[in-house]
């Protein structure tokens, strides 16, 4: 399969694409902001399987050019794509009656708007029967426990999860999947941002592993879910 993922620069994210490319029988391209960052992963991807094929690209999903960067990387890498993993993401902990206009902007930015820049350049690219997964939070989750500093976080989370819904409806004709994964606790730095006395039981390579698997084959089973993926939340 040809799939691209956000946020491969760290946390399950990074450890998704490892998983990914362990077979040898997919194409990933993987984007993040931190060019480093993507260096490592590829150098780890390398040592663990020499004939992966994964395809690193520094980009901010927020600002930087689709048009004329991003599309011709994927037509020129894969042509097409069967799976888009938006897990790019940030977060800020702070109380509401301190966050400006701008801390809820970014969240916005980073967590609803650079998926829909994404998922609108990319549906073009992807063919019948594929399959976008959006990485959401249990933050966002209608009726999960809610927890101070999050405020702006998690509205942000749940604007992703209606997203989700909605571009199911929409985009159904096209035979395109769209499901989110409500994530509970994972042991990654955001987690440590949002609560640092906190020891998550599920690591990150765990959780990894689950995103990809379900990013493969989830869409035979789903479509137009907000399924949480949580053995806690905090």
């Amino acid at each position: 399969m040809n799939i691209i993922i956000s946020g491969a620069s760290s946390g399950v994210g990074f450890e998704a694409v490892l998983e990914l490319i362990g077979s040898g029988n997919h194409k990933v391209i993987a984007l993040a902001r931190s060019e480093d960052k993507l260096y490592k992963l590829q150098e780890i991807a390398l040592a663990l399987n020499p004939g992966c094929m994964l395809y690193t690209a520094k980009f901010d999903l927020v600002y930087d050019d689709y048009e004329n960067a991003l599309i011709p990387f994927v037509k020129e890498k894969m042509g097409s794509v069967d799976v888009l993993i938006n897990n790019a993401g940030s977060l800020i902990n702070k109380p509401f009656m301190e966050l400006s206009q701008h801390d809820f902007v970014e969240m916005l930015q980073n967590n609803l708007l650079g998926h829909v820049n994404m998922i609108q350049s990319i549906v073009p690219l992807m063919t019948k029967k594929s399959h976008i997964v959006n990485i959401g939070s249990m933050g966002g989750f209608q009726g999960s426990q809610k927890f101070s500093g999050l405020s702006a976080y998690s509205a942000s989370k749940a604007a992703l999860h209606t997203l989700t819904e909605c571009l199911a409806a929409e985009l159904a004709e096209q035979e395109i999947a769209v499901n989110c994964l409500a994530l509970g606790s994972v042991q990654t730095e955001m987690l440590e941002k949002a609560f640092p006395d906190y020891q998550s039981p599920v690591m990150a390579f765990e959780m990894g592993k689950y995103i990809a698997d379900f990013a493969l084959s989830g869409h035979k089973f789903f479509n137009g879910k907000i399924i949480p993926v949580a053995h806690s939340t905090p």
